[in-house]
């Protein structure tokens, strides 16, 4: 099971996490990033080129699936409008054993988080908005898997 998505709509991390649980492992790890409520803001936009987040994307999956003895991954992206309390992303892996889950699953978010194709833009109540940069902790941790 290899399963990528960039979408708009919400998604149900719980059926996400049955379907990795079916394949019969011994180990699932999973992450769910919520957009955060802090310094009043508003909303977070989400943008991408589709020609280029979704290939970038299913590379990554597949040089996870490769580095570790994965039964199953599922990655998850929102894009468009997100307001604090939503869910913006979803990494799940499935393993004979939790290690491999439990790495493969950290790997495919600290790439996402630093690497993947997507423009966060916040918004804020009193009607600011600002780009978001990259962050040299989340480049840093990125790194860290290099081979």
């Amino acid at each position: 099971m290899r399963r990528i998505s960039i979408q708009t709509g919400d998604f149900d991390a719980a059926a996400e996490l049955a379907a990795l649980e079916a394949l019969g492992g011994g180990g699932v790890a999973s992450f769910t990033g919520i957009v955060r409520d802090e310094g009043g803001l508003a909303a977070l936009e989400l943008e991408h080129y589709p020609a280029m987040t979704l290939p970038q994307v299913e590379r990554i999956a597949d040089e996870a699936m490769t580095r570790w003895p994965l039964l199953g991954l599922s990655v998850i992206h929102r894009v468009g409008r997100l307001e604090p309390g939503a869910r913006i992303v979803f990494v799940g892996t499935a393993s004979r054993h939790r290690g491999a889950a439990l790495e493969s699953c950290a790997f495919l978010i600290d790439w996402l988080k630093s690497h993947a194709p997507f423009w966060k833009k916040e918004h804020f109540a009193d009607g600011a908005a600002r780009w978001v940069e990259a962050q040299a902790e989340d480049e840093a941790k990125a790194r860290g898997w290099t081979r």
